[in-house]
């Protein structure tokens, strides 16, 4: 090898292309303890929390300032069907992971959890739907009760919920690892798949045109010694 030195100059201000920082997003999956143990603790926990929500996690990954966060998966994903996840904690029924080792969860944490995750973190949302074992009409309301207002079906259901205004959603996945555990397609078939999803899972026309406005909620505090 050379030893020869070669000298190099960064100009940081001249100007150029731009890396939009949505391509260092992060992922969030019911795989271990991420999600419950990890992210979500519930209401009765002893940890500090809001909402069930772990508030020394929340403030660790601020600190990170990731541009997005994608739930619920992963190949969780495409086993995953939210209107298990929403409505009164007591009345959600339990679903057995298959992916990742057969456990038994109760569905407490859901999309309006998610929700209030990505806004004490300062996240945008990364919705995945569920394309393997869930269907068009199933992820089409589910961008309905997210994203829509007025007086729909799913818009009644989420005020019902305790949501007036709906969410701004920019990022949609359709399934995951489409070739593996989200349906081992073909790529013919996960193309006719995608294009029949994307036709109905739309967003509302006004959203879309409208800008994504990032809110920095009030730094959570944690009562009790730092470990």
């Amino acid at each position: 090898m050379s030893d020869q030195v070669v000298p190099a100059v960064i100009n940081l201000d001249v100007p150029g292309p731009v890396i939009s920082r949505h391509l260092y997003g992060h992922f969030a999956e019911h795989l271990g303890r991420c999600i419950y143990g990890g992210f979500y603790v519930g209401e009765d926990s002893e940890i500090p929390n809001e909402g069930g929500i772990r508030l020394d996690v929340v403030e660790a990954l601020r600190a990170l300032d990731i541009p997005n966060l994608r739930w619920p998966g992963g190949c969780f994903a495409d086993e995953y069907h939210w209107m298990d996840g929403i409505g009164p904690k007591q009345d959600r029924p339990s679903m057995v992971n298959t992916h990742w080792g057969n456990v038994e969860e109760n569905n407490h944490f859901g999309t309006h959890e998610f929700m209030a995750l990505c806004e004490l973190l300062g996240a945008e949302p990364y919705i995945s739907g569920n394309v393997g074992s869930g269907t068009v009409r199933e992820m089409s309301d589910w961008v309905e009760y997210l994203t829509r207002d007025g007086d729909s079906p799913m818009v009644r259901l989420r005020k019902q919920n305790g949501r007036e205004e709906p969410w701004k959603i920019r990022f949609w996945g359709l399934g995951n690892e489409a070739w593996g555990c989200g349906g081992n397609m073909s790529a013919q078939q996960y193309a006719a798949e995608a294009r029949r999803f994307g036709t109905y899972c739309q967003r509302p026309r006004r959203q879309q045109a409208l800008p994504h406005r990032r809110r920095r909620p009030t730094p959570p505090t944690t009562p009790g010694p730092r470990r």
